[in-house]
């Protein structure tokens, strides 16, 4: 059961419009900051404080923005993190509807196995390696694909246009000579 792209780009552009028309827009890489202040507030309990101002944090990163992050750490169920949560539970659950992926596919995806061989270790490596460096760029450029590309361009913002032009001028050649061999 394979989803057409024009029906899937279609639901895509609906999700996003809903979203800006009814909360706000699509962002979700700060909530990967926000689940690591959960965590971290969790083994260091006055990471975040309350004020009469609002909330405060001892970690200058959560405490900027007038303590916005350390808001969110501290009433984490928010529209941003639980959108996150659905996203993954979304992503789950369209797996299942086509029938769920085997072991092997779930360790070692064919096209991976294809390209670079059967090592467990070296496929979560790169795996984790990218996803850090993607993250790490993204909180440098101050938001992530979903926001600078996908809700920026909805928004007709330039730097959202630009960032998807340098996006795609990065991923098409690295995708062409990562995965030379095809399955």
């Amino acid at each position: 059961m394979t989803l057409n792209w024009k029906i899937g780009g279609l639901l895509l552009g609906l999700v996003f419009f809903a979203a800006v028309l009814l909360v706000k827009p699509i962002g979700v890489s700060t909530q990967f900051v926000i689940l690591d202040g959960i965590v971290a507030d969790a083994v260091m309990p006055d990471l975040v404080t309350k004020t009469e101002e609002g909330y405060t944090s001892t970690n200058a990163y959560l405490a900027k923005s007038g303590g916005k992050y350390a808001k969110s750490v501290a009433n984490p169920l928010n529209y941003s993190f639980v959108f996150v949560l659905a996203m993954m539970l979304g992503g789950f659950l369209s797996v299942m509807a086509r029938g769920g992926l085997d072991r092997a596919e779930r360790a070692i995806p064919a096209l991976w196995r294809a390209n670079f061989g059967d090592s467990a270790v070296k496929r979560y490596a790169v795996a984790f390696m990218g996803g850090f460096i993607v993250l790490y760029g993204a909180r440098l450029a101050g938001g992530c694909t979903s926001g600078h590309m996908m809700s920026g361009m909805m928004q007709t913002a330039l730097s959202g246009y630009i960032f998807a032009a340098g996006a795609f001028a990065a991923a098409i050649p690295v995708s062409i000579l990562m995965f030379r061999k095809e399955v």
